[in-house]
């Protein structure tokens, strides 16, 4: 096969070229050409000061590459997304979307812009999305910023309703690694709220997902929730955890009554998904690279 990365030289994006690359896929990455990921030799690199988000152009050598697969990882909006389909609309057989949990109506009743009673239970990929679109225009510091634009529920539609263009979308959990939230900041800050639940992912088992998500044939024009099998507690991870000096967020105003706990069988049913690193090891590696 061959595999087209929009953005391929991220923290969650290298691993991703290196995943798919591993298994004798042809791989090319376009990005802008600022950040220098250690890729394998093989992959092909597409660069083009244009590729900034989000991302409407695309160089005439990403159609010659002749992609099966297109993977958006640095599509966060309507334009981006829309961009993507209209370019490879009858030239690729499917793209894939990294989306976000911040998708859910949980998550938006968690942060207290979507009103309403608490969800309680796991998040399934048929869980009710947000009404409230835009969920971090607030922050934007102008009609520019991507906080503005930033909507992965528009995007999941450009990506889901292209006529000529089968889609594949993968809900992220919180993701982890060496390189990224690797301090797991987003675990010890929250020590005061430990019956709270928010899926994580290690970043190495998030690229498998992603090389399912392009490469199975199931996979087409579906929703797949990625994370742990089971979402622990705050006390649960602390349990097993090393102790940490990073000092807990006592100033947040969210609702941790509230999980954003993701029920991800189906793309272990599905595609026969199944973590290659499990995910204690995951967090216990992660932490020993910040500490080197």
């Amino acid at each position: 096969m061959r595999v087209l990365v929009i953005g391929g030289t991220g923290f969650i994006g290298a691993h991703i070229v290196r995943q798919i690359a591993s298994h004798e896929h042809a791989v090319a990455v376009y990005h802008r050409g600022l950040t220098q990921a250690v890729l394998p030799d093989q992959v092909e690199r597409i660069t083009d000061s244009r590729s900034v988000m989000p991302i409407q152009d695309f160089p005439s050598e990403s159609f010659e590459f002749n992609p099966d697969v297109v993977i958006l990882t640095v599509a966060m909006g309507a334009v981006d997304a829309g961009a993507a389909v209209e370019a490879f609309a009858g030239r690729a057989g499917r793209i894939v979307l990294l989306s976000s949990g911040d998708v859910y109506r949980a998550y938006g009743r968690f942060t207290g812009i979507e009103a309403g009673p608490i969800q309680k239970g796991l998040l399934t990929e048929d869980a009710p999305l947000r009404s409230v679109l835009f969920p971090y225009r607030h922050k934007a510091s102008s009609p520019g910023a991507l906080e503005y634009w930033y909507e992965k529920i528009l995007a999941e539609r450009a990506v889901l309703n292209a006529p000529d263009l089968p889609g594949a979308v993968l809900r992220l959990p919180k993701v982890y690694g060496p390189g990224g939230n690797d301090d797991l900041a987003t675990v010890y800050r929250y020590r005061h709220h430990p019956n709270w639940r928010w899926t994580h992912g290690f970043v190495e088992n998030i690229a498998v997902a992603v090389e399912l998500a392009a490469l199975h044939p199931a996979a087409g024009g579906r929703i797949y929730n990625v994370g742990e099998a089971y979402t622990p507690t705050i006390a649960e991870r602390l349990a097993w955890l090393p102790p940490s000096t990073i000092e807990p967020d006592l100033s947040s105003q969210f609702d941790f009554t509230q999980d954003i706990a993701y029920d991800t069988s189906r793309i272990r049913v599905e595609l026969g998904y199944c973590e290659v690193v499990p995910e204690k090891e995951g967090l216990l590696r992660t932490l020993r690279s910040s500490s080197d």
